[in-house]
């Protein structure tokens, strides 16, 4: 959802800066994880939505449920996001700070659709090769679309790679058409 994308951008860039500026971007991150898995739960959503709960209860809960993961900063932007009431945009705010966190480490996401499992070894080299063209760091996800027929498809940014037979075979089909 857009609104709930501008809603988080602010959210996500403070922390973004303060996790740079702390030179933490990974502990960042993985609380991130943990807090967006967290306010997701439904059972987190019932007490999110309880109008019973304080801000203060309610923070407490969370840094409870979190456990030791959260550090004084962390804990402190849980505090910011119950009393704005932005715990909902949580996802939204952990998906906008690893585009942050990857622009600024040089990484890109390639999503790779494969009609068939990938070994291990090609993987590697695909991820290579991919690497080498794009003239960037990788971070690969992997997954089955059977519909491909065969061969794979990757995705970089908004660049697509189709050598899938699927893919051949629309244009093979398109080509005839003209």
């Amino acid at each position: 959802m857009a609104e709930n994308v501008t809603i988080a951008r602010p959210y996500a860039d403070a922390a973004f800066e303060l996790a740079k500026g702390a030179g933490a971007l990974g502990p960042w991150l993985e609380a991130l994880d943990k807090l967006t898995a967290i306010a997701t739960d439904t059972s987190m959503q019932d007490c999110i939505g309880d109008p019973k709960l304080t801000a203060d209860q309610l923070h407490a809960l969370i840094v409870d449920v979190a456990g030791k993961a959260l550090d004084k900063d962390q804990q402190n932007f849980v505090r910011l996001l119950v009393e704005n009431e932005r715990l909902s945009v949580l996802p939204e705010i952990r998906d906008l700070f690893v585009v942050r966190k990857n622009e600024h480490e040089g990484v890109k996401e390639a999503d790779i659709a494969s009609a068939f499992p990938i070994d291990d070894a090609t993987l590697k080299n695909l991820k290579a090769d991919l690497e080498a063209r794009f003239k960037c760091k990788l971070n690969v996800k992997v997954r089955l679309d059977p519909e491909l027929i065969g061969g794979v498809r990757v995705a970089i940014g908004d660049e697509v790679i189709d050598a899938s037979v699927r893919g051949k075979l629309a244009n093979m089909a398109a080509a005839l058409k003209s």
